[in-house]
């Protein structure tokens, strides 16, 4: 297993796997949009992407976008994305995945990384918590069009 962060080169090798993301969380799929989606964002600069190989096979990714704070006057990190394919989970990899994106947070000297997740999604937050995220109570997030 090699996690490798991913280039345009990866593309053909990521697109089912954002496909199947999308479809997890039910999305149509569409994997025309879903290549163009991440096509823009590689080109665009506005992501990274952290894939899983087992050999030529990626099984998985985790995709950040950049953030900044006024107040802190500082950059950090939303993981976004994160999925396994189903054959490969509860092996760790998903872990490996968050862990690899600390790293990264460390190396690019950000204030922190982010995420949210379903209030359903049990086994995503007993992860993110063995990991060390913290679940937020001192904010109210809104949303709206």
């Amino acid at each position: 297993m090699i996690i490798q962060k991913a280039t345009v080169n990866d593309l053909d090798s990521i697109v089912e796997l954002f496909d199947l993301y999308r479809v997890f969380y039910e999305q149509k799929s569409d994997i025309d949009a879903a290549r163009l989606f991440l096509e823009e964002r590689f080109r665009n600069e506005e992501s990274i992407i952290f894939i899983v190989k087992i050999g030529e096979d990626s099984v998985g990714f985790v995709q950040l976008y950049p953030a900044f704070s006024s107040v802190s006057m500082r950059k950090s990190w939303i993981l976004n994305d994160l999925f396994v394919s189903e054959n490969y989970r509860r092996k760790g990899m998903g872990e490996k995945l968050i862990k690899t994106v600390i790293d990264f947070a460390v190396e690019t000297g950000v204030k922190g990384v982010s995420l949210e997740t379903g209030k359903g999604n049990i086994s995503a937050q007993r992860l993110y918590e063995k990991i060390g995220f913290e679940r937020e109570s001192n904010y109210f997030y809104y949303y709206t069009v």
